[in-house]
């Protein structure tokens, strides 16, 4: 593994900012399978009704997992910048926004045993000029919470980022989202620190933790991960 650039101003290697000429401003679509999940780009027609039905409060039982009604604001949607969603056509809307954003890619996560979907997962903020990608409006259902599901996708995502040459993936949150802190950290990603007033969500003032994981660190991370997610 590289060494970290020991010094402010480091010159990078002509094939390291070659990359950047390689990347497309709104990130290719793209397919990621793994023994838990599958990710595929997210598409509303075929996608949105399932996805509301797994995240508005309802029982939901998917392959041998159940989860009883439960409160979606607390178990969802309470840091995210829409939600609860009375109907399908409302979450419909606000997921519109991340695919048509132009330098985002929005998926669709499903459970890999019944092809059932169970979240979304984003590349969003691209940078290529930068080489750096940001991986966010990240939410899941509670039958797949606790399942590795989020850990899998994000370690898909991960690897097919560093795989195209990116440098930096970020990952941002809420400073008061706990959960989202705890997974950031679990999965490998290093606390940077808060930017204070840096939103205001939902009516409220947004404080956000910012993460990140660089490719230098990235093999050890992914053999982490990878050991983490055998069965």
């Amino acid at each position: 593994m590289r060494e970290l650039p020991a010094r402010v101003g480091e010159l990078l290697p002509a094939t390291a900012l070659a990359r950047r000429d390689a990347l497309p401003y709104k990130p290719a679509p793209v397919e990621l399978a793994g023994a838990r999940v599958l990710l595929r780009p997210l598409d509303l027609a075929r996608d949105g009704e399932a996805l509301h039905a797994v995240s508005c409060g309802r029982a939901i039982e998917i392959g041998g997992r159940a989860v009883g009604d439960y409160d979606p604001d607390a178990a969802i949607w309470r840091y995210m910048s829409g939600g609860p969603f009375a109907d399908a056509a409302s979450l419909a809307g606000w997921l519109g926004v991340q695919v048509d954003h132009p330098d985002g890619l929005a998926l669709c996560v499903l459970d890999a045993a019944t092809a059932h979907p169970i979240g979304v997962a984003c590349f969003i903020a691209n940078r290529p000029e930068h080489l750096k990608v940001e991986l966010g409006s990240i939410w899941y259902s509670p039958v797949a919470q606790g399942t590795g599901a989020c850990t899998e996708a994000t370690y898909l995502m991960l690897a097919h980022a560093f795989a195209l040459g990116y440098r930096r993936l970020e990952w941002k949150c809420d400073a008061f989202n706990e959960r989202s802190r705890r997974a950031a950290l679990r999965i490998g990603f290093r606390f940077e620190g808060i930017r204070e007033a840096h939103y205001i969500v939902k009516g409220r003032n947004r404080d956000t933790a910012w993460f990140r994981l660089l490719d230098a660190e990235w093999p050890d991370v992914a053999a982490g991960l990878r050991a983490r997610l055998q069965p």
